[in-house]
């Protein structure tokens, strides 16, 4: 099923993202979480790619394993690091295996990498090589808080209208802890004439060492009520866990409310989390 069909349904969506194993001896356990998040039937799942294609085959083979669970799957394809042969490579197995949906990401440059020398420098040209190659859906990535490398939300939002006039069809956010970033940015978009379905990306912060690299890598704003109901457990790391799924939880509980009913839950391939998260959300997804 092509996932611009699922969020533009009159059903909430609540989907997962899990990542696969860096080496082959890593697969069983990863394909292990991977089942049981499936279980909880979620609209999708997305499945990350490593830079330059470092987790390309695992990328392709976990899609197809989640597809085979019964749940459409999202397979994501970077290429600031990849030759078209490669991509092409990558999309005519992607097509092969019958995966529809791709999440087409420009990906974080390598330290070294002479991007002058890529084949590929931006996310839209990307794009425009899948839809070379069969009829993929296709969704890009966006920044409510603007991308780190852009010089100004103005110019970001500027790359997104390019993205999408090239074919992206649905929009996935970066995490974010505040909504009303969020819905600035949404309000934004609508301004600018961008008009493809936004879902927002929520990341469950279950530890303090998560909290202290995600923030360090992100530069996220964190809002007084995620500083007052997560951080103040710092030193108990059971109660940071629960309240960091709690925040989470009250996020999406509030998108769906406000009428957003697409929302991504960037699970780390985690079921305990994606299954407590579903749980606390069971009343506004019906």
């Amino acid at each position: 099923m092509k996932i611009i069909d699922i969020i533009n349904g009159k059903k909430p969506s609540l989907s997962f993202e899990v990542f696969p194993p860096k080496t082959s001896d890593k697969y069983d356990s990863v394909s292990s979480a991977i089942k049981e998040i499936a279980r909880l039937n979620p609209s999708y799942m997305s499945v990350t790619y490593g830079a330059g294609g470092g987790t390309s085959e695992y990328t392709a083979r976990i899609a197809q394993e989640v597809s085979s669970l019964g749940i459409t799957s999202l397979a994501h394809l970077t290429c600031i690091s990849s030759s078209c042969e490669l991509v092409r490579e990558q999309l005519s197995n992607l097509q092969a295996l019958g995966i529809e949906n791709i999440l087409a990401l420009r990906g974080d440059i390598p330290e070294g990498l002479n991007i002058n020398n890529c084949d590929f420098h931006y996310s839209y040209e990307l794009i425009d090589e899948i839809k070379k190659h069969g009829e993929f859906c296709i969704g890009g990535a966006c920044y409510p808080e603007c991308h780190p490398e852009s010089e100004s939300i103005e110019k970001d939002i500027e790359h997104l209208k390019i993205k999408v006039a090239h074919g992206c069809e649905f929009l996935t956010t970066q995490m974010f802890f505040d909504n009303n970033a969020f819905y600035q940015f949404v309000n934004r978009l609508e301004k600018a004439g961008i008009n493809v379905p936004v879902v927002a990306g929520i990341m469950p912060i279950t530890s303090p060492t998560q909290f202290e690299r995600i923030v360090k890598l992100s530069g996220n704003a964190l809002p007084k009520s995620f500083l007052n109901e997560v951080l103040r457990f710092e030193n108990d790391p059971e109660a940071f866990r629960k309240a960091g799924i709690e925040f989470a939880s009250k996020q999406a509980i509030n998108l769906y409310e406000n009428g957003f009913g697409a929302v991504h839950i960037y699970s780390m391939n985690k079921p305990e989390v994606a299954r407590k998260i579903q749980n606390n959300l069971l009343d506004v997804i019906k």
